[in-house]
């Protein structure tokens, strides 16, 4: 039987990055996967990042994850999302060649030390005296470990439904997993069934792309990896159309044959990502829905149509889409399909994502009852960095909501629980001047590299840029602009004349003045900048910096608070139910999910502050169970 510190079961997005993060920390790893062709898998839509998604990817890369750099590799156009907006909703997105997207995880993969890996269905795990020790596939092998992760996408006890036609499977054409469940139950785990879907593939050469909105990358791209140099020279354009009255009245004439409303499924899917049908019913005043028509890569005809999300039979399915501007003609590839599969509620995980029930079990990706790549890569990375530290018995990384949108998924995941398909927003991350996508670095990478993950070559390039930062504030502070500099400028902006020299920092205050203005203003700002060796990150990250100096340090205040309540640790043995004050419904809440700490209580659900102040008091007071 061979040994090791970690097994990963699964290749997804979450398997591939919490296989990578354990083997570069030192833990001997093996990755066991149905098919190893498939490695992290684009399989719905071909993209990577969008609104806070795109967050996640750059802090998945800060703390030395492999995702940024695979989405760089892989980009066929990028797009700044939400930039008429705040930094704080900037949102980074690639689109992605699918297949260079799978060979380049496996390339790095492979390149990687400590990893091994075995192509095999899990079937059970070894589990004794409340500690899982291994696991054994379905040829009968066994493997002992330390530590296990589970992250098994939507193939445990996968079914899709197309029509009426009911198949098992975790993708189209791929086997369920089978078996887990069962054990997981038994156990003493609950677990629950959730539904996603995906749209139909289709032939990009049958479209009229004439009768579409050409949809083109940025002028400028920028690389989602803080590590990458090249960014996208070439970049391939998507389209939009939209859907109209006439493909409404087909898919509400034939509602009563989709899964989702004959019954046939009974399971919650997401809400910010319905299906077509779904959008016609449930939005019967909109005339059209908007739909992306997206590339699948650089040498394909085949593409994703987002936006048309369903499990309708597929003689509808070609009957509303051809109604479509620029569908008239489509062929289809593949039908579109809706997908079952369980998930286990996340109040059952600790911070670390180590199961309260099994010691050194770790669930990661959407068993955890999420939906999205960027979600589940960033719940595998923190499961792989964890399972590492549980079996060299070291403190788990635990990321807070200030730290980053991982830390805000997390706390909501083990908190709050779901119950339908969680995706992540910015609106969820109360911090999120903080949490912008370019100070990802600044926030965890130096967190990753006391780890033993992130590398030096991040470390040199991340204090580089810090240094230019400060370079260039300094030059703010100490550079005046004349009047005669200054206004001209300030007029083609619309932005009011000023009457004597002032500071540069002080011009940059204003709403309407941006670094590309004072480098007008100042003939000699770009020399100066290139002899300081500061680049135009550092140069943002400062302009930022000034222009929300309020907002962040109101920030960092209401943070701090918190952070006050997230320091004051609750025993695992604490009794809740012996606080007779507390409310039924608190006790009862506090009991199932038991919070780690004053800060995690106050934000479950139902537990009301009076409940908090109990508790606290309980806590400081060292009241123990026995005698409260």
């Amino acid at each position: 039987m061979n040994r090791y510190n970690v097994i990963v079961v699964g290749g997804g997005h979450a398997g591939c990055e919490a296989a990578a993060a354990a083997a570069n920390l030192g833990s001997s790893t093996l990755l066991i996967t149905m098919d190893m062709t498939k490695f992290a898998q684009m399989s719905c839509n071909p993209a990577m990042g969008g609104v806070a998604k795109g967050q996640i990817v750059r802090e998945i890369d800060a703390l030395g994850g492999y995702s940024g750099l695979v989405s760089d590799y892989s980009a066929i156009q990028f797009r700044m999302l939400n930039k008429s907006k705040g930094p704080a909703m900037w949102s980074p997105r690639t689109q992605n060649d699918r297949q260079l997207f799978t060979i380049k995880w496996r390339e790095l993969l492979e390149q990687t030390p400590n990893l091994d890996f075995w192509q095999d269905s899990v079937t059970k795990l070894i589990v004794k005296n409340n500690k899982v020790t291994g696991v054994e596939t379905s040829l009968g092998l066994k493997f002992e470990s330390d530590t296990v992760i589970l992250t098994s996408g939507t193939f445990m006890n996968g079914l899709i439904h197309v029509g009426e036609q009911m198949i098992g499977g975790g993708r189209m054409g791929e086997k369920a997993s089978t078996g887990i469940t069962a054990q997981l139950e038994s156990l003493g785990f609950e677990s629950g069934r959730m539904k996603t879907g995906t749209p139909p593939r289709i032939d990009g050469s049958s479209l009229d792309y004439s009768k579409m909105e050409k949809q083109l990358g940025d002028i400028s791209p920028q690389p989602f990896s803080f590590l990458s140099s090249n960014t996208l020279r070439d970049q391939l354009p998507c389209h939009i159309t939209y859907t109209n009255p006439i493909v409404h009245d087909i898919i509400g004439s034939s509602i009563e044959q989709s899964p989702l409303f004959n019954g046939q499924i009974n399971s919650v899917g997401p809400r910010y990502c319905p299906s077509v049908e779904d959008k016609v019913h449930r939005f019967a005043d909109k005339d059209r829905h908007q739909i992306f028509v997206e590339p699948e890569g650089w040498n394909t005809k085949e593409v994703y149509v987002n936006g048309f999300s369903t499990s309708l039979p597929l003689e509808v399915q070609k009957k509303a889409i051809r109604e479509i501007q620029g569908f008239e003609n489509v062929k289809f590839y593949r039908p579109g399909y809706a997908i079952e599969y369980d998930y286990f509620p996340p109040t059952q995980l600790s911070l670390s994502l180590e199961t309260k029930l099994i010691e050194g079990l770790f669930f990661a990706g959407q068993i955890n009852g999420t939906t999205g790549y960027e979600e589940a890569a960033s719940q595998g990375i923190i499961a792989g960095i964890n399972a590492h530290q549980k079996s060299i018995s070291k403190q788990s990384l635990i990321l807070s909501r200030k730290d980053a949108y991982i830390g805000v998924l997390i706390d909501d995941l083990i908190t709050k629980g779901t119950e339908e398909p969680y995706r992540m927003f910015t609106s969820r991350a109360e911090y999120r001047i903080n949490l912008r996508h370019m100070t990802a670095d600044e926030r965890l990478t130096p967190l990753s590299h006391k780890l033993g993950l992130a590398s030096k070559a991040r470390v040199k390039k991340l204090n580089r840029k810090l240094e230019g930062k400060k370079l260039y504030l300094q030059l703010l502070k100490r550079t005046s602009i004349t009047t005669n500099q200054a206004n001209p400028i300030l007029s083609s902006v619309n932005s009011k004349p000023i009457d004597q020299s002032v500071k540069a920092e002080t011009l940059l205050t204003r709403p309407n003045i941006n670094s590309n203005h004072i480098d007008l203003m100042i003939p000699d700002m770009n020399s100066k900048c290139q002899a300081e060796n500061i680049s135009a990150d550092a140069i943002e990250l400062a302009e930022i910096e000034i222009k929300y100096s309020g907002y962040i340090t109101r920030e960092n205040e209401q943070a701090e608070k918190m952070l006050n309540l997230d320091r004051m640790k609750i025993s695992t043995q604490f009794d809740f139910n012996r606080l007779s004050a507390l409310s039924n419904e608190s006790k009862e809440k506090l009991t199932r999910i038991h919070p780690e700490n004053l800060g995690q209580a106050s934000r479950i659900p139902g537990v009301k502050p009076s409940d908090i102040s109990i508790l606290m008091v309980a806590i400081q007071t060292n009241v123990s169970h026995e005698t409260s």
